[in-house]
C-alpha cells in the first residue's frame, strides 16, 4: 500500500532514532558509571593516604578501628604472606539500618606498614549508586526523551515537508489537470527547490514536445482528410455513371454497388476525422444561446422516416427547456450522433425514449444486451459487437465536443434493458 512521503520518512526516522538512542544509552551508561567509579576511587585513594599518615603518627587508632564505624574504614592485622600495598577495589553490599536492606558500596583494599614495621590491612568503604535503580531511572528518562524527540521530529517533519513538498504537489496537480492540446491547463510552479525546479523544466520540455507532436498529428489528419475528399467524391461519381450503364450485367453491377458502399463509409470516416480535427483545434468559436429542445425536434422530424422504417416507438417527454450557451453546429452534431446511435443500435420494434428537463436530456434506447463499458465506449474507433460497419467515431466525436467545449457534459448509464446517454450542464 502506498503512503505519503511524510509518513514514509517519519516511519524510518522513528525506527532509526529508537536504534540510535538504544545504542547511545548503553554507551552513555557505561561511560557514566566508569566516571562515577573513577571519582569514587580517587576519593578512596585520598582517604587511604590520610588514614595511613594518621596511623603512622598515632598508632592508637589501629586498635580503635577494627570494625567499620562512623569513619567508614577498618584496620586489620595482616600476615606477611597475605600482605600487599597495592590498591584493590571491589563492589560489595552492606546492611543499612535506615533502609533495612543491603546497599551497594565501593571498597578499597590495601596494606601498610606501621612505624614499628608491623603489617596491617586497610579497608575503606563508601556508599555508591544503586545500579539497578539508576538503570531504571535512566531507561525511564530516555524513554520520555525518545517520545519527546520522536514527536518533535514528526511534527517538524510534517510541517517542514508539507512546506517543502508544496511545489511538488502543485506540479502533480498540474499534470493531473493537463490535457493534450491545451498547454495552459498545466500551470507552471515557481519553486526555490533546485530538484523541483529541474523537474518542472523537464516536464515543460516534455509537454512542449508532446504538444508539437499532437499538433502535427492533428494537421496531418486535417490535411489528409481534405486531400482524400476530392478523389473519393470523384470516384463515387464515376461509379454512379458506371451503374447507369445498361451494358453491365447484374454481377459486375452488384460489385460496383459494394465498392460504392465502401467508399461512402470511407467518406463518412473522412468527414468524422475532419470534424474531430476541427473540434480539437477549437475552430468553433461562435457561441450563442442554444435551445436544445428545438434542435431535438428538428432532428426527430428529419429522422422520422428512419424511425418508422425500423419500426421503433418514439417517446418524447418535455418537462422543461434545456438551454445552454454553446456553438449551435456542435450542439447539433452532439445531439445528432446520440440520437442516431439510439436508432442504429436499437432492437426491432424497440423504443427511443427522450426525456428533456431544465438541467438534463436523457436519450435512451432498448437493448437485449448487457451494459456497455463506460471506460471504452467513448474511445476513438471503439466498436461494439452490434455493427461491424460502424467507423467507431460517433461517440468519440461526442466526447471530443464536451472535452473541448465543457459547458455541458455527457454520461452513460444502463437502466432496465435501456442504454441511456445523459446531457447535462457541467458544474464548475
Amino acid at each position: 500500500m502506498s503512503v505519503s512521503v511524510k509518513t514514509y520518512t517519519n516511519r524510518y526516522l522513528v525506527i532509526a532514532i529508537l536504534a540510535i538512542m538504544a545504542i547511545w544509552a548503553l554507551l552513555f551508561y557505561a561511560v557514566l558509571m566508569d566516571e562515577v567509579y573513577d571519582n569514587i576511587d580517587d576519593g578512596l585513594k585520598n582517604q587511604k593516604i590520610e588514614i595511613i599518615r594518621e596511623a603512622y603518627d598515632n598508632p592508637e587508632i589501629i586498635e580503635e578501628t577494627k570494625e567499620f564505624g562512623i569513619n567508614q574504614f577498618r584496620i586489620l592485622p595482616a600476615t606477611p604472606s597475605e600482605f600487599t600495598d597495592k590498591n584493590r577495589f571491589s563492589n560489595e553490599k552492606f546492611y543499612m539500618p535506615y533502609d533495612e536492606e543491603e546497599e551497594p558500596y565501593r571498597v578499597l583494599h590495601t596494606g601498610f606498614y606501621t612505624r614499628s614495621g608491623s603489617t596491617y590491612e586497610l579497608e575503606i568503604r563508601t556508599s555508591t549508586v544503586e545500579e539497578d535503580d539508576f538503570l531504571i531511572n535512566l531507561a525511564f528518562s530516555l524513554s520520555v526523551l525518545y517520545v519527546v524527540i520522536a514527536l518533535s521530529i514528526m511534527l517538524i517533519n510534517y510541517f517542514v515537508l508539507a512546506k517543502a513538498l508544496q511545489p511538488f504537489e502543485l506540479i502533480i496537480n498540474g499534470l493531473r489537470n493537463y490535457r493534450f492540446g491545451n498547454v495552459r491547463s498545466f500551470t507552471p510552479v515557481n519553486s526555490q527547490v533546485k530538484e523541483f525546479d529541474d523537474l518542472e523544466k523537464h516536464i515543460m520540455h516534455m509537454i512542449d514536445r508532446n504538444e508539437q507532436i499532437f499538433e502535427q498529428q492533428k494537421r496531418f489528419i486535417e490535411n489528409a482528410s481534405h486531400e482524400l475528399q476530392t478523389p473519393l467524391t470523384v470516384t463515387i461519381n464515376k461509379l454512379d455513371l458506371l451503374m447507369n450503364d445498361e451494358r453491365l450485367d447484374e454481377d459486375p453491377l452488384s460489385k460496383i454497388v459494394e465498392a460504392k458502399e465502401s467508399l461512402l463509409r470511407m467518406v463518412g470516416l473522412n468527414r468524422s476525422l475532419l470534424m474531430l480535427s476541427r473540434i480539437e483545434n477549437r475552430q468553433y468559436h461562435h457561441v450563442e444561446t442554444v435551445t436544445f429542445n428545438k434542435l431535438m425536434k428538428g432532428l426527430l422530424e428529419d429522422l422520422s422516416d428512419l424511425i418508422q422504417f425500423k419500426g421503433l416507438e418514439l417517446e418524447l417527454i418535455e418537462k422543461g427547456e434545456f438551454i445552454s450557451s454553446y456553438n449551435a453546429d456542435l450542439a447539433l452534431v452532439l445531439i445528432s450522433n446520440l440520437l442516431r446511435n439510439a436508432i442504429k443500435y436499437n432492437i426491432k420494434g424497440g423504443v427511443v425514449r427522450i426525456h428533456i428537463q431544465k438541467d438534463s436530456i436523457d436519450i435512451g434506447n432498448t437493448s437485449t444486451g448487457e451494459a456497455l463499458n463506460p471506460e471504452y465506449i467513448f474511445d476513438r474507433f471503439h466498436k461494439g459487437s452490434q455493427d461491424s460497419q460502424s467507423n467507431g467515431l460517433g461517440l468519440s466525436i461526442v466526447k471530443s465536443i464536451v472535452d473541448n467545449y465543457p459547458a455541458i457534459t455527457v454520461s452513460y448509464s444502463y437502466e432496465t434493458y435501456m442504454h441511456v446517454f445523459r446531457i447535462s450542464h457541467k458544474s464548475f
